[in-house]
């Protein structure tokens, strides 16, 4: 016989992840909230990944593909879970042990919400504490906050729970994105259910040095492309002023990093670009930068 169809589906992708994965099992598997099945998705790694994910037994599923990236291996994920629930976790991430039994809570309480996440710790790899992420501070709906603060889910892919027939309404993680996905999906939920954020640290985040700057191309292609195809989902009276104020606050933050990666030039042109979209919104704040960025001031 079959056992009972868990409560939570915890969705794992790795790939080449053998240096830390073993941890992130390991966290699920001692939640308190134990009605749960623990997926992990092995996206063709090539290193030791398979024997770790084999030592588990009958304890986790594995499945095994070929590499076909975040988004594919989080959506083989969600197509084989059988939960009412679906947590995500990233392979290098970790969570507290109460995680799941405080969401599950939030979530049996107030069945109008679709999607929650709890407050994050940021680590180096080596665990030391380089930052906290709190919930958000909202400026409106949740929606218009993503559109203008596109960080503001804590623990983002390692934080977020979602009721799984929501995924049936919105679609799976985006596979033509190369970054930014997990934004992309926020705002498909966000355009469809409430959302809860537990004001506890219950997440881990493991900050990867240097990751921005290797990745800064593409993460801001992927930027511009995410506000782009979502733009119809805010209401048509902030589909204008608003939407250009986000557009250019997401331009203005991609300059800063360019700027601090030594691309001086491209990021003032960047800001520029913004200036010209939203002059009234973003005006006084990007002109700030520019004049910065020309004097070479620290930023």
């Amino acid at each position: 016989m079959r056992d009972p169809a868990p409560v939570v589906s915890v969705i794992i992708p790795a790939w080449n992840a053998a240096t830390f994965v073993r941890r992130a099992i390991d966290s699920a598997l001692a939640q308190s909230w134990t009605a749960r099945e623990v997926i992990v998705v092995n996206d063709g790694s090539s290193d030791a990944t398979g024997d770790i994910l084999a030592s588990y037994g009958t304890r986790i599923r594995s499945i095994t593909q070929p590499n076909g990236g975040l988004s594919n291996a989080r959506n083989r994920g969600i197509r084989e879970a059988r939960g009412e629930f679906i947590a995500l976790l990233d392979a290098d991430d970790w969570w507290l042990p109460d995680k799941l039994a405080r969401q599950i809570d939030l979530m049996q309480r107030h069945p109008d919400l679709g999607f929650c996440s709890t407050c994050a710790r940021i680590v180096a790899p080596d665990g030391t504490e380089t930052g906290q992420w709190g919930c958000p501070r909202l400026d409106g709906t949740l929606l218009r906050t993503l559109f203008l603060r596109h960080g503001s889910i804590p623990g983002s892919g390692s934080g977020v729970l979602v009721r799984r027939t929501l995924f049936d309404r919105v679609g799976l993680f985006d596979e033509t994105l190369r970054s930014l996905e997990d934004i992309d999906m926020w705002m498909r939920l966000a355009a469809v259910a409430g959302y809860g954020c537990i004001d506890e640290t219950l997440t881990v985040i493991v900050k990867q040095p240097g990751s921005m700057s290797r990745n800064l191309d593409v993460m801001r292609a992927s930027a511009v492309q995410v506000m782009r195809k979502n733009r119809t989902l805010l209401p048509p009276d902030e589909r204008g002023a608003l939407w250009r104020a986000g557009y250019a606050s997401v331009l203005a933050d991609y300059a800063k990093w360019e700027y601090r990666s030594g691309r001086r030039m491209a990021a003032m042109g960047h800001l520029l670009a913004g200036l010209l979209c939203s002059p009234l919104r973003r005006g006084r704040m990007l002109s700030g930068l520019l004049v910065a960025m020309a004097l070479g001031q620290p930023l």
